[in-house]
């Protein structure tokens, strides 16, 4: 490619550097970052292709300035964690609701799958949840209990233990995502064969309203979440399957990176669900009205933060530019 056509290619995006470093445009500090990584890929293959041109000269200079812009802005930032959540995860999250879309019907399928299997085979629960989680309940069936499984051990124990499992969980379906997403889909499938098995298990013994208020307490957050860790686990495995423009090891990385982001997003969800699941669940006696209100109120948070929320701090980051 000769110089001239290489500029022409690319003069659009470097007037878009030019634009931020002397404030007429304002992008955000990761994409300032994206811009720095695609720029200094053009540098590397001007100073290859026309060593002593006026194009390695100008690149050097804009590559210089953006550079310090961008360890600038990372210095300014006084409060990351609070700008973490409340812009900058955000903003990264509206363009992965595909995945997530795709997270949600693979698991809401397979646990209908599961409701269905053990509708149709007695045998179906016992093989997916276990004969000994199957025996216990159905002892406190009898004794007029059906969740006394949740009031046995130490409210703090099962708090720290049900947290950390869940972590656990949602860490399988994210780093499984680097099979090439299959990993993830498995991990999604797993889960909802597992809760599909569960409702309808209740839902044989004439119990599926009871069961229901009271494991979707902390089931709501919990669910949803783990679900969420299925849309990082799809990122991460979609920069393998599409790589776009960058390459092959460019896009795993940045998928890496967004994936991890909505891993981190999700750690304080997996805490409230942990605390709910180990101190307020085993409150069976509380009034029905008073289980819905937690259950809807965790819903409609989960459904703002992921859904809605990421949606306006797009539109305001458009209207802002």
């Amino acid at each position: 490619m000769r110089e001239a056509a290489f500029v022409n290619m690319n003069k659009e995006k470097w007037q878009l550097f030019e634009d931020v470093l002397y404030n007429k445009a304002v992008v955000s500090p990761d994409k300032l970052s994206d811009l720095y990584v695609e720029l200094t890929d053009d540098l590397s293959y001007a100073k290859t292709f026309y060593p002593k041109g006026n194009t390695v000269v100008y690149l050097n200079s804009i590559a210089s300035v953006a550079h310090q812009k961008i360890y600038k802005t990372k210095k300014e930032s006084k409060n990351r964690f609070f700008s973490f959540f409340k812009t900058e995860f955000p903003l990264m999250f509206y363009k992965h609701q595909k995945q997530l879309l795709i997270a949600f019907v693979v698991f809401a399928f397979f646990t209908l799958c599961g409701a269905f299997s053990s509708a149709n085979d007695i045998d179906f629960v016992r093989l997916i949840l276990g004969d000994n989680y199957v025996n216990m309940t159905l002892e406190n069936i009898e004794k007029g209990d059906p969740m006394a499984v949740y009031k046995k051990a130490n409210e703090l124990d099962m708090f720290i233990g049900i947290t950390v499992n869940n972590i656990r969980v949602a860490m399988y379906a994210f780093v499984l995502g680097m099979l090439f997403s299959v990993g993830t889909l498995y991990i999604m499938m797993q889960n909802g064969i597992m809760l599909g098995s569960f409702l309808y298990f209740f839902y044989d013994k004439g119990l599926l309203w009871e069961s229901s208020r009271t494991i979707w307490i902390h089931g709501t957050i919990e669910i949803s979440v783990i679900v969420i860790a299925g849309c990082a686990g799809l990122v991460l495995g979609n920069g393998l399957l599409f790589p776009k423009t960058y390459s092959r090891l460019e896009s795993f990385k940045r998928s890496m990176k967004d994936g991890l982001k909505i891993m981190v997003s999700t750690i304080p969800f997996f805490i409230i669900a942990g605390f709910l699941e180990g101190f307020v669940t085993r409150h069976t006696e509380m009034p029905d009205w008073l289980a819905v209100l937690i259950i809807l109120s965790s819903l409609a948070i989960i459904i703002f933060y992921y859904i809605i929320y990421p949606i306006q701090v797009h539109k305001n980051q458009l209207t802002n530019d």
